[in-house]
């Protein structure tokens, strides 16, 4: 990635203060380098419910999750990834302050 574009940490960092506070920092805990015991497993069957997203409750929604964790550790996910993240930022705005 060049200089101006951010890096995958960045960005996924910036997705996680857009979520929902539980489900930002359940994506922080999740991140941390002590937590790769309940990464994997996390991950794994967030895609495993994205290739089943015809079934009710589960959706295609996990399937970019449970990429997103694993891509912590695996390097080579992460500039597709980091693009989809860059993609998102751009067409999700960000909340308007109230007040």
């Amino acid at each position: 990635m060049s200089a101006a574009t951010p890096d995958f940490h960045e960005l996924l960092h910036r997705f996680e203060e857009r979520l929902p506070g539980v489900c930002g920092r359940c994506s922080r805990w999740l991140r941390k380098p002590s937590s790769w015991m309940v990464r994997y497993p996390a991950a794994m069957f967030l895609m495993l419910g994205g290739v089943f997203s015809f079934l009710p409750v589960l959706g295609l929604w996990m399937l970019p999750l449970g990429l997103l964790l694993i891509a912590v550790d695996l390097p080579p996910l992460r500039p597709p990834l980091a693009r989809m993240l860059h993609w998102l930022e751009r067409k999700w705005p960000p909340k308007k302050m109230e007040g």
